[in-house]
């Protein structure tokens, strides 16, 4: 496999081989049916490439939406009527009791 570097990709971009080797086909295709290659198409791909990708965190998405049912379900388990302090100690009794009735894996 060729080590790439800057002194050897497209304008010296940090490019992997696949993506030098999608830019250099992307330009001899251009060419080939007499088209500029310099395009706005080239350069959109180019800032995608040099974007890192998006990481997605789907069990932070679960975990974010059962903390939110358990702490509805706490705070519909609280009187409205009780003093704010009373309240707090009765909303984070009501959150352990949801936890020990939902543990998690």
């Amino acid at each position: 496999m060729t080590d790439l570097g800057p002194e050897s990709t497209f304008r010296g971009l940090p490019l992997t081989a696949e993506q030098d080797a999608e830019v250099r086909h992307y330009i001899k295709v251009q060419m080939q049916h007499h088209l500029p290659w310099d395009t706005p198409e080239l350069r959109a791909m180019l800032r995608d490439m040099m974007r890192p990708p998006e990481v997605i965190d789907e069990d932070a998405d679960v975990e974010e939406d059962e903390a939110r049912a358990s702490a509805e379900r706490a705070r519909a388990s609280v009187d409205d009527v009780i003093e704010p302090d009373e309240a707090s100690e009765e909303w984070h009794a009501a959150i352990d009791s949801e936890h020990m009735k939902h543990p998690r894996d």
